[in-house]
């Protein structure tokens, strides 16, 4: 019976059906696991303290604060200093500080926590608990600390720290206490919680420093986009409303902040002023009795305008007389150019006052112009540019002429105006020295009245700015915590259970699969051995062992298809011929005596005479399915003068069945084997019975089936399993291709078809047998299943 490359292949390739089938026999399991996990999961967000996110949303403006720029922003129009303006990403920073955030903590007493202790879950109460822990002035940071307050009556209250019981107090009455003397005051609550009188709440006091850390940690602050300049502030906490309250009690004290800095800022500002207006007031004083002395002294009236008349007659002299030689270069450089142009090179025109010489300049140049033009499409011989040559060289001298005329009147007038200029400068130098000094003090004395006015300007403008101090951000969105708790996600939990409930026992399954050495089916056997396969024998459903001919149970039909695809394998014997069938495994406890007696007893019940030999002398178990005397094969290979009918039986129940007992263990099995009598004894039963079954010993174990395989037409090789190790597959494989067993088949017994094949399937793969075998129903996943085939 070989086995075709098409169907290797096919057994090769991997089978989801088989896969499917193999995890959804275990649904028990996966519903099971998502059960308990989906409880794990409600569990923990039952006890689980859910965290919340409150949000505020503010506006700040960009305007200047901080630094050294906003102390001297009185002075900021002197342009003398200029400092950086603030933008959001300071303000960002300053809202996210340790200071900023310390000083809301211990402003709103968030370090004070009330717990309300439950059976198993703890939870605060926030704004809820019936007192409040206020402690004295003067405790700046107290300690870690743990109370338990637990009310007596209206009046008094048990108080306990830590293990240690203090005693019993009055509401209000001060507490002493080495980290800060505090007192225990009731609140007013709503009328449901106030009928609530007898209370025992846990206070757990921690430093602000700690609780601020904390809180700065969770604080989030950034803007909503890049152009502009609108806040966002965000608090994660398991309680919202005391998360909103502490991005309230922020911003509030964020804005008290700038406003406390602004105004130190104007109040250094007006008492800088003020020091200033007083030292100013006095040097200016003393600088106008200075200018009266001195006029009074020297005689002097108003000297300063008098000066400043000659003075600014002098500068117009001087100016002119640069004038004349600004001039005067300009011509002398001219009258050189022209002297010197003899390539008939365009001058400069319109340079001097000299209204000839610029005529004569811009007729040279014309001149010039046309000629260089007519020599582009003609050479220096023509008539017309010889005669333009000869008019430029006239106008030439003429110019030089004209401009040495206007350079000697040049020189005339510089003469005449450094005599004038000479006149005034003596004038001045005759004022006394005095005016100097006089013009010193003076200077000194607007200076100071400047300075003085404008600081009056300052102080006024800085009295102003402390009466009304602009905020420095605008409140857009109070905090706010709306929605659902951001952690845990119970979505996410939930379907974070459903999914280890589906891949832990995935996974536990396949660990076992890989991990499981046993061969479990058909595919397992047929994928390392290349044996011919005559069929599976599922775990017997009836108590029988023995198949009787009214058997419809699946073990009853698969042992007929065993039987049936024997026939196949005993082809090449004649028909009229015994059949002889060994059976044999690797290992004893396999089934191989069962597979035995039942292979016999079907062919029986076909009308075949059938003799089952126990030639597992060693360790015989047919007794264990059938009676049988306790004498036989050893008894009559031992002994002579016996004939080996005195020891075949024939089976109750049977027309053709009969049986050779193993009989006694001898002690020497290999040599009763290997007689020449036990051939013999072949040769005389297999004419007188149409099968010989024979249950050998396990070949694994001794060499008692080896010695005996050449009397077997055909080998019927069991493998039991759930019980047979993968890797002794390959001493069968090795018996099968050295060809020590003839005709070597293959049978796998004790499967769990259910297991191996799916719900609804009896043996034969959803085919009932009889009308007293009851129908399994057929599961939902593998009617799926099914469409697919």
């Amino acid at each position: 019976m070989a086995i075709s490359s098409q169907e290797t292949q096919e057994q090769n390739t991997f089978d989801i059906r088989q896969e499917l089938d193999y995890y959804l026999n275990y649904w028990k399991w996966f519903v099971l696991a998502i059960i308990l996990f989906l409880s794990v999961a409600y569990v923990y967000l039952r006890y689980t303290t859910p965290i919340y996110k409150a949000t505020a949303t503010i506006l700040v403006k960009d305007d200047k604060k901080g630094g050294l720029d906003s102390e001297l922003a009185a002075f900021a129009d002197l342009g003398a200093l200029k400092g950086v303006k603030s933008n959001v990403d300071n303000e960002i920073e300053i809202l996210k500080s340790r200071t900023i955030v310390h000083k809301t903590v211990d402003k709103l007493d968030l370090n004070i926590s009330y717990i309300g202790e439950g059976l198993i879950k703890s939870k605060e109460m926030y704004n809820q608990s019936p007192v409040q822990l206020i402690f004295e002035d003067g405790t700046t940071d107290p300690k870690q600390m743990v109370f338990q307050i637990k009310s007596i009556n209206n009046v008094v209250f048990e108080l306990t720290e830590g293990e240690q019981k203090r005693g019993v107090f009055k509401y209000g009455e001060v507490i002493k206490n080495a980290s800060g003397d505090f007192k225990v005051v009731k609140k007013e609550l709503s009328k449901a919680a106030a009928l609530k009188k007898d209370f025992e709440v846990k206070v757990v006091v921690n430093s602000v420093a700690s609780v601020a850390q904390s809180f700065k940690g969770r604080l989030s602050v950034a803007t909503l986009s890049k152009n502009v300049t609108v806040v966002e502030l965000g608090m994660s906490d398991p309680n919202p409303k005391k998360a909103a309250d502490f991005l309230d009690g922020l911003i509030q004290t964020y804005i008290e902040d700038a406003i406390a800095d602004k105004n130190m800022i104007s109040k250094k500002t007006s008492e800088f002023i003020a020091e200033r207006l007083e030292i100013i007031s006095n040097e200016l004083d003393g600088v106008e009795l200075d200018v009266e002395g001195y006029k009074r002294k020297e005689g002097l009236t108003d000297i300063p305008t008098e000066a400043g008349l000659f003075i600014a007659s002098a500068s117009d002299f001087e100016k002119a007389v640069l004038e004349v030689e600004t001039e005067l270069k300009i011509v002398d450089d001219i009258l050189q150019l022209v002297e010197k142009n003899s390539s008939y090179n365009l001058l400069p025109g319109n340079l001097t006052s000299d209204v000839n010489s610029s005529e004569l300049l811009g007729q040279l140049n014309k001149l010039v112009l046309d000629r260089n033009r007519l020599i582009k499409g003609s050479t220096t011989n023509n008539p017309v540019v010889i005669g333009l040559e000869a008019k430029i060289e006239s106008l030439n001298r003429s110019v030089i002429e004209s401009l040495k005329q206007f350079q000697q009147t040049l020189v005339t007038k510089k003469r005449e105006l450094l005599k004038q200029e000479n006149k005034i400068v003596g004038k001045i130098s005759k004022l006394p020295t005095q005016e100097r000094e006089f013009k010193s003090i003076d200077r000194q004395q607007k200076i100071k009245e400047a300075l003085y006015l404008y600081l009056l300007q300052k102080r006024e403008e800085t009295e102003l700015s402390l009466a009304a101090t602009a905020t420095n951000a605008k409140i857009i969105d109070s905090g706010f915590s709306g929605g659902g708790p951001i952690s845990p996600k119970r979505n996410v939990i939930f379907l974070a259970a459903f999914l280890a409930g589906l891949i832990v026992p995935f996974g536990f399954l396949y660990l076992i699969k890989i991990l499981d050495t046993k061969i479990k089916s058909r595919s397992d056997v047929e994928k390392l051995v290349s044996i011919p396969f005559l069929g599976d024998i599922p775990v017997s459903e009836s108590k029988d062992e023995i198949i009787k001919a009214n058997s419809r149970s699946s073990t009853a039909e698969a042992i007929r298809i065993v039987r049936t695809n024997m026939e196949f394998i005993l082809s090449h014997v004649q028909e009229d011929k015994c059949k002889t069938i060994f059976v044999t495994s690797t290992v004893p406890k396999e089934g191989k005596t069962f597979v035995s007696i039942n292979l016999a007893t079907t062919i029986a019940l076909s009308g075949k005479r059938v003799l089952l030999i126990g030639l597992d002398i060693r360790n015989p178990k047919l007794d264990q399915y059938v009676k049988l005397p306790s004498k036989g094969l050893t008894n009559y290979l031992t002994k002579s003068q016996v004939t080996i009918d005195d020891y075949i039986v024939k089976l109750e129940g049977y027309e053709n069945f009969f049986a050779l007992p193993s009989g006694v263990i001898p002690p020497n099995p290999v040599e009763l084997l290997m007689s020449d009598k036990l051939s013999l004894l072949f040769e005389q039963l297999k004419k007188q019975y149409d099968y010989i079954i024979v249950d050998t010993a396990p070949v694994s174990m001794v060499t008692d089936t080896l010695l005996v395989a050449k009397n077997a037409d055909a080998f019927v090789y069991v493998m039991r399993a759930n019980y047979l190790e993968k890797g002794m597959l390959k001493f069968a494989e090795n018996l099968y291709q050295e060809h020590k067993l003839p005709n070597m088949a293959v049978v796998l017994n004790y499967t769990e078809w259910r297991k191996t094949y799916g719900y609804g399937y009896g043996y034969g793969y959803g085919y009932g047998y009889g009308a007293d075998l009851e129908q399994k129903p057929v599961a939902w996943h593998q009617k799926i299943l099914n469409k697919f085939r």
